[in-house]
């Protein structure tokens, strides 16, 4: 069994790939890596550790820390399950060569996973991972769980929330917050962002309700991803008691999930083009923005409003956590529900964007559905949408070779007037629509992504991929794409 890591680290089912001895070995395999590139050049080098609710993730993530520790690496270790953004502050905060999480995010119940961040606190660079990868397979035989008498640092337990705190209160207008006297419902969907948002929110004076707090592995029987079909609850809660917000995080809390007081769902696009105007009407001016190209071109329009430089990225936070090093981006986010801004971590963080909304709502003194309305109203509206679909191999290989030897010319009656294939195949039609298709790094999924200039657009471009989708599903072989008028 091959350890691979995807856009987001390296996830498998449990107990079939996702096992306490795979998991030792990617640990065996960090451990050389960190040794071999001491970026902080501490003595010992260090590496802080953290796991999220699933099941068995406290001793996966312990399993993994006694291999660092007998190998020579000194951990931190968090004492309860802990937010993804926190344990990337925490390196950052304790200048820690990197991170462990052992998280499969808003993945199904079923998988678990092993992040590994280094020295900036951000998701690793590909050649990183790779060189990880070629050190965990070069690992003969079983790696097994060493005694205490082998190691040669103590683990060390630690609560990595006062520092994230602090750092909250530096970024985000919690006074403003405090001074709206906002009625919030909260979803924490069973995972690591419950003590966080909720007590963040509590310590500044809303009125707070926590959905799902309790720990369930199996997460109510619903992936903890907050997308719309999944927080039903909190929608109907919204609508029950007239509460001004609904947030949710998904499992690992780095995603998430914003409803208005008449109980609508933000797209992720929509909540990463709000904020971003905020922001650049409550923070001091930058030069940059950055989005992944599956992310909405409105960010695009307010960007030139604001002679404000749009940077595109290949999908996986990685790309997005690259630009915002770099000091000079606003906000960074993907439509898969992840954002973060300047001076924080470069990573995804859904507790700050949950209280990024709370504050915008205090700030301007507007329902959210109004601020939106207003966004709408003086940079246009756009369409977005996806699709993500479940694909034999032999269908997903046939698929993507029809894109590669015969892209399209046109779709939906629309000459195709750029193509992309920096991550996937996304095609730019004569009126900026666009479509893009391209495999899932984490799940056997193949992705669908596009947006239209109007409603009627929107469904057109929906049609073609379901057409593209029956295409490739039908036992006879398709010559090319189909081509919707």
């Amino acid at each position: 069994m091959s350890i691979k890591f995807g856009t987001s680290g390296w996830r498998a089912v449990i107990a079939d790939t996702f096992t306490f001895s795979n998991v030792r070995k990617a640990a065996l395999g960090i451990a050389g890596y960190v040794k071999a590139h001491p970026l902080r050049r501490k003595s010992p080098p260090t590496v802080v550790i953290g796991y999220d609710t699933r099941f068995n993730s406290r001793e996966f993530a312990l399993s993994a820390a006694k291999v660092l520790a007998s190998n020579g690496v000194k951990v931190l270790f968090t004492e309860r399950d802990a937010p993804t953004p926190v344990i990337s502050y925490q390196v950052i905060n304790n200048g820690a060569e990197g991170a462990i999480n052992i998280t499969a995010s808003h993945n199904p119940p079923e998988y678990n996973g092993l992040k590994f961040s280094p020295y900036h606190g951000g998701p690793a660079a590909p050649e990183v991972t790779k060189e990880i990868e070629r050190r965990v397979a070069g690992i003969k035989g079983e790696v097994i769980e060493p005694p205490a008498s082998k190691l040669k640092y103590p683990i060390q337990e630690f609560d990595p929330r006062p520092e994230y705190f602090a750092r909250i209160k530096e970024l985000i207008n919690l006074p403003a917050i405090k001074k709206a006297g906002l009625k919030v419902i909260v979803d924490v969907m069973h995972g690591t962002g419950r003590g966080y948002l909720d007590r963040i929110l509590e310590e500044s004076g809303c009125e707070v309700e926590v959905l799902n707090e309790n720990l369930d592995p199996l997460f109510g029987g619903r992936p903890p991803e907050p997308a719309k079909d999944n927080i039903g609850k909190l929608i109907s809660e919204i609508k029950k008691r007239k509460a001004d917000l609904g947030l949710a995080v998904d499992g690992d809390a780095d995603r998430f999930g914003i409803v208005d007081e008449k109980g609508r769902f933000y797209t992720p696009d929509e909540v990463i083009a709000l904020l971003f105007k905020h922001l650049i009407e409550t923070r001091p001016r930058l030069s940059q923005v950055a989005r992944t190209h599956s992310t909405t071109t409105l960010i695009d329009r307010i960007a030139k409003r604001y002679n404000i430089k749009v940077v595109e990225t290949p999908i996986g936070f990685k790309y997005i956590g690259e630009v915002l090093m770099g000091g000079k981006c606003v906000i960074g986010g993907e439509e898969s529900g992840g954002l973060s801004i300047a001076n924080h971590v470069p990573e995804k963080d859904g507790i700050l964007a949950c209280l990024l909304v709370a504050e915008m709502v205090a700030v301007k003194g507007q329902k959210l559905s109004r601020i939106l309305e207003n966004i709408y109203r003086e940079f246009g509206k756009s369409y977005p949408g996806k699709l993500n679909v479940k694909l034999a191999d032999e269908q997903k290989s046939r698929l993507l070779t029809l894109l590669e030897k015969h892209p399209p010319r046109n779709i939906v009656g629309l000459k195709v007037a750029k193509s992309d294939k920096k991550d996937g195949y996304k095609f730019i039609l004569a009126d900026s629509s666009w479509v893009l298709i391209r495999p899932s790094g984490t799940e056997p999924l193949i992705r669908f992504h596009f947006e239209g200039i109007t409603s009627g657009k929107h469904k057109k471009l929906l049609n073609y991929c379901k057409a593209l989708i029956k295409s490739v599903r039908s036992p006879v072989d398709v010559a090319r794409p189909p081509e919707e008028d």
